[in-house]
C-alpha cells in the first residue's frame, strides 16, 4: 500500500483522514507543528513527526528518508475571513508551506499529491450551486492562497509528472474540531459559546448561507482519492448539499445542544454572502453516499463537545492590518 504523508493531521480534518488511511491499509506518517490541531487526535497507529511545512530542511529530509508515494496535504491556517488581515502569514502558511512540500515531492519521486483547498476559490456568484466549471475569483486572501496552490499542481503535473487531486470542501464539522478557536468554523463558535452561557454571534444579519459538511462524508473521500485513479489530475468539490442560513444553523446549534436560541448579530464583516456547491461530479467517480443531516451530525458533535468542556481560544497574534478588523476581533 501506498506510504502517505498526512500534513496537518493532528488536525480536525486532517486526522479523520489519518483515520480512513489507517483503515484502508495505508502507513501513515503526520506531519504537525500543533499550531491549531492535538497531539491527541493523530491515530495511535500513525507516526508523527512535529514540525511545520514551512521548515524546508525537515521536509526535505523527511521525504528523503521515507519515500513517501503519497502527500495529502491538508495543513493550513484556514481562517477565510481574519486571512484579509494577516496576509503575509496566510500566504507564508498556505503558499509557501505548499511549494516546500511539492519541492520534496518532486525531488523525492512522490507519485501523487492530493490537496484540500476550498470553495473559497470561486468568491460570489448569482448562480447557484457552484460546479467544477464555475469561473474561479477568490475575494479573500486565503481563497487566492488556495488558487494559487492549484494552479502550481497543474504546472508541475505538465512539467515534472506529478500526478494531484484537488478538493475544494466546505465548513466541515464535527468531533474534534478546535471550538476554542474564535475565527473559523461557525459551528464550533456556536457551541463554545452556548458551552459558556454567551449568546451566539452572528455577523450581519444573518441570512447568508452555507452548506456544512459533516466529517464522515468528507474524510473517507478524500483517503480514497490517494489510490483511486479515476480522480486523477482533476478538481471536486466535497460537502453537503443542502444549504441554511447562519439563523438556521444557530437555531440548529442550539436545538441540538438543549438550549434556548439566543443570538447577537454584530456588524456587517466582509464575506460571500451565498456560497454552496453541487457534488455531482464526486459523486460520478466515489459513488453515491448519503448525506448526514445536519440535525444528526450536529446531534453527534454536540455530544463530543459536551464530553470535552469548553475551551478558550488564543486570540491571533501578530495581525498585520487593523483597518476594517471587525471590532469582536480587537479584543
Amino acid at each position: 500500500m501506498s506510504r502517505v504523508l498526512v500534513t496537518g493531521g493532528a488536525g480536525f480534518i486532517g486526522s479523520h483522514v489519518a483515520d480512513a488511511l489507517l483503515q484502508r491499509g495505508h502507513p501513515v506518517t503526520v506531519l504537525d507543528d500543533l499550531s491549531g490541531g492535538d497531539r491527541d487526535n493523530v491515530p495511535a497507529a500513525a507516526s508523527f513527526v512535529h514540525g511545520s511545512v514551512v521548515d524546508a530542511p525537515l521536509v526535505d529530509r523527511l521525504c528523503a528518508e521515507h519515500k513517501f508515494d503519497t502527500i495529502v496535504h491538508l495543513a493550513a491556517y484556514a481562517a477565510e475571513g481574519l486571512s484579509h488581515f494577516i496576509k503575509r502569514f496566510n500566504y507564508t502558511n498556505n503558499v509557501i508551506g505548499s511549494v516546500t512540500l511539492l519541492n520534496a515531492a518532486i525531488n523525492t519521486g512522490v507519485r501523487r499529491f492530493v490537496f484540500t483547498s476550498s470553495i473559497a476559490v470561486y468568491g460570489t456568484h448569482a448562480d447557484l450551486p457552484l460546479t467544477e466549471e464555475t469561473p474561479v475569483h477568490p475575494e479573500d486572501s486565503y481563497g487566492i492562497a488556495k488558487h494559487a496552490v492549484e494552479l502550481e499542481l497543474k504546472a508541475c503535473r505538465d512539467l515534472f509528472g506529478l500526478e494531484y487531486v484537488v478538493f475544494r470542501p466546505h465548513n466541515v464539522y464535527g468531533p474534534r474540531q478546535n471550538i476554542g478557536d474564535p475565527y473559523r468554523n461557525v459551528i464550533g463558535i456556536f457551541m463554545n459559546q452556548i458551552l459558556q452561557g454567551k449568546p451566539m454571534t452572528i455577523f450581519g444579519d444573518g441570512a447568508q448561507s452555507r452548506a456544512f459538511s459533516y466529517i464522515d462524508d468528507v474524510a473517507p473521500v478524500i483517503a480514497e482519492s490517494v489510490d483511486g485513479d479515476a480522480f486523477l489530475n482533476d478538481v471536486f468539490n466535497l460537502g453537503a448539499d443542502q444549504p441554511y442560513t447562519l439563523n438556521q444553523l444557530a437555531a440548529a446549534v442550539a436545538d441540538a445542544m438543549g438550549a434556548a436560541p439566543n443570538v447577537v448579530h454584530l456588524a456587517p464583516r466582509s464575506e460571500v454572502q451565498h456560497a454552496y456547491a453541487s457534488h455531482a461530479k464526486v459523486r460520478g467517480v466515489s459513488g453515491r453516499r448519503d448525506e448526514t443531516p445536519l440535525a444528526d451530525g450536529l446531534s453527534r458533535m454536540a455530544a463530543w463537545v459536551r464530553r470535552h468542556g469548553a475551551r478558550t481560544g488564543a486570540r491571533f497574534e501578530g495581525i498585520e492590518i487593523l483597518r476594517n478588523l471587525p471590532a469582536a476581533w480587537r479584543v
